[in-house]
C-alpha cells in the first residue's frame, strides 16, 4: 500500500533533514537551511501525513490515484530540497530545479485533494 511506502521514505527524509541541520548547527553555517526546512517539511511532515492518511483510510490508500499521488510527492519531496541547495550553492545557477520541484508537490497535493474529497463523499 502507498500510504505505507509514503511514512517510511518520510522517515529516511526526515532523519536525513535532521543530519543535515545538525552539520549546519556544528559548522555555524547555515547556507541551506531553507533547503533542510523545505526537506523537513515537505519530505518529512508534510509525505508523512498523507500516508498516515492513506493507512488510516484504506479506501483512499488502494485507489490508483493514491499511488500516483504518493509517487509524485516522493518525487518532488526529493526535487523541491534538492533544487533549493543546488540553487543556494551556486548564485541561482539552477533555479528551475525548486520551480519544478514545487509544481510537483502542488500538483500532488491537489490529487491529494481529489482522494479525499472523493474519499469523504463515499
Amino acid at each position: 500500500m502507498i500510504g505505507s511506502a509514503m511514512m517510511c521514505v518520510s522517515v529516511v527524509l526526515l532523519l536525513i533533514g535532521m543530519v543535515a541541520g545538525m552539520a549546519m548547527g556544528i559548522q555555524q553555517n547555515f547556507t541551506l537551511a531553507p533547503a533542510h526546512a523545505h526537506l523537513n517539511l515537505i519530505g518529512g511532515v508534510l509525505l508523512f501525513l498523507f500516508g498516515l492518511y492513506y493507512r488510516l483510510v484504506p479506501a483512499a490508500g488502494n485507489s490508483t490515484l493514491a499511488r500516483i499521488q504518493g509517487s509524485l510527492h516522493i518525487l518532488g519531496g526529493l526535487v523541491l530540497p534538492a533544487g533549493v541547495a543546488l540553487t543556494l550553492l551556486n548564485n541561482g545557477a539552477y533555479f528551475a530545479a525548486p520551480a519544478i520541484g514545487s509544481v510537483i508537490v502542488v500538483v500532488a497535493t491537489l490529487l491529494f485533494a481529489v482522494v479525499l474529497f472523493r474519499t469523504e463523499r463515499t
